[in-house]
């Protein structure tokens, strides 16, 4: 007598979502992009040893490719709408590969001016934070500001990865192997860019991830095909408009709203206090104390680490307090450290010095997610491009604190003054951040009536 067999139904295995592994990749191109943002700082003295420049000039190539850093942002936004982001992605990394590998060539200061800043200005431009924006709000509805914490958090991994070995390089067998280095991190991450990382999720025919719907398209651009339709070669997002005409026309519009005026002086001094004095000047501030650069190197490769898990954090809280209040905290905690900073300063690493280390790590870029979900909030598919607008004033902030900076150096001998006006301007801005609207949640009436006016 023979049993009858049960067949059991098969075992449905969870599949991935598109989305992580976009962001995986997304978050190695940042990698790749962040290896010339520690450079700056540990390459300046060893330039000056070698041709006699002054810390104005050098000062001067950053603040050029700061300042192109934050201009370029906003258009690349655009530009990943109208092209795809794999597109722009890519010639952003081989960009800021030529302009690294160019340097090692240099014998004069204007050609500093064009490597440091024009070529690797525009490539870091467009691989900017508003990268990782348009990454989170092209493929995310779910877990945004955990996505842009963990995204943001790629830069301060490309500084932990680069900053130890280009220090040490820099000293033996010199800067122009730094360089290199930097050159050999962004154009690794090319091929794995094309192959992987697609420009919206309807190119992998599905839905963003947690969405029930597909995404609501930007203004002036092409709607996406459904996630059951077969995937499109040609680049999905926006393929109508021009680019830069798009760009302007989203600041025309956020120009009118309040929020964007507060986002944008907050995060001009975010930039100031980061990128422009901390990233730039720390490591000649602390050789001027007798600290040997590559121990001021590792220091800031500390801050790197703990920026990781402090912009990490901001994103988890992101998604679940009032961002505004976040950005408040976070520019208020910085201001402190910055009025302690001359006081901790020394020929060798005290433990106070670690503690500051410490918190400025866990404060460095935490502001993005909670100033990028505001864009979101308020400007809806506006956002990524609105958030490149406010990431180009937090550059052109950090190019006038790095110049600024310099100039003090060499007019008084030291960076005192630097550190104490720093720790002013976070004042301000927790204060501005504290009084952005309540109901910033809700798109404010001006910009509905813009964007209708438009038509």
């Amino acid at each position: 007598m023979s049993v009858p067999q049960t067949t059991l139904p098969p075992v449905r295995r969870k599949r991935i979502h598109p989305a992580w592994i976009v962001a995986a990749v997304a978050f190695l191109a940042l990698v790749g992009a962040a290896g010339f943002r520690a450079a700056p700082g540990v390459l300046m003295v060893p330039l000056q040893d070698e041709f006699g420049w002054s810390t104005t000039v050098l000062s001067a190539a950053v603040s050029i490719n700061l300042v192109l850093f934050g201009l370029t942002a906003p258009f690349a936004a655009a530009l990943m709408e109208r092209f795809g982001i794999r597109a722009v992605t890519s010639v952003a990394l081989v960009l800021i590969g030529a302009g690294s590998a160019l340097t090692v060539l240099v014998n004069q200061s204007w050609q500093i001016l064009l490597t440091w800043g024009l070529l690797i200005g525009l490539g870091t431009g467009s691989m900017a934070l508003v990268f990782a924006a348009t990454i989170a709000n092209t493929w995310f509805t779910k877990s945004r500001g955990l996505v842009i914490g963990i995204l943001t958090a790629g830069s301060a991994a490309g500084q932990l990865v680069f900053l130890p070995f280009i220090a040490m390089l820099a000293q033996d067998p010199g800067w122009r192997q730094a360089s290199l280095l930097i050159a050999a991190g962004a154009l690794a991450v090319v091929p794995m860019v094309l192959k992987f990382l697609k420009n919206s999720p309807a190119d992998a025919g599905v839905l963003a991830y947690g969405a029930d719907a597909p995404a609501e398209p930007a203004p002036g651009t092409a709607p996406s095909p459904s996630p059951s339709a077969a995937p499109s070669t040609a680049p999905s997002a926006a393929l109508g408009g021009n680019a830069a005409v798009r760009a302007l026309q989203v600041l025309k519009r956020a120009s009118k709203v309040r929020t964007f005026w507060a986002l944008v002086a907050g995060f001009a001094i975010c930039g100031a206090t980061t990128n422009g004095l901390i990233g730039t000047h720390f490591i000649p501030s602390a050789h001027d104390h007798g600290m040997p650069e590559t121990t001021a190197a590792g220091l800031l490769a500390v801050v790197g680490i703990f920026d990781i898990v402090g912009t990490i954090a901001s994103g988890w809280l992101t998604d679940r307090f009032n961002p505004r209040i976040l950005l408040a905290v976070y520019y208020q905690f910085r201001g402190i450290g910055l009025l302690v900073l001359p006081l901790l300063l020394s020929a060798t690493v005290q433990p106070s010095m670690i503690v500051f280390v410490v918190i400025y790590g866990l404060d460095w870029v935490a502001t993005v997610p909670p100033t990028a979900a505001i864009c979101r909030q308020v400007f809806g598919a506006d956002g990524s491009v609105v958030f490149g607008w406010v990431f180009a004033a937090h550059q052109l902030g950090a190019a006038a604190a790095a110049l600024t900076a310099g100039a003090i150096r060499d007019a008084t001998g030291q960076y005192t003054y630097a550190w104490f006006g720093a720790a002013a301007m976070c004042t301000i801005a927790a204060v501005i951040s504290a009084t952005i609207r309540k109901d910033a949640g809700a798109r404010e009436p001006v910009l509905v009536e813009a964007k209708a006016a438009e038509g």
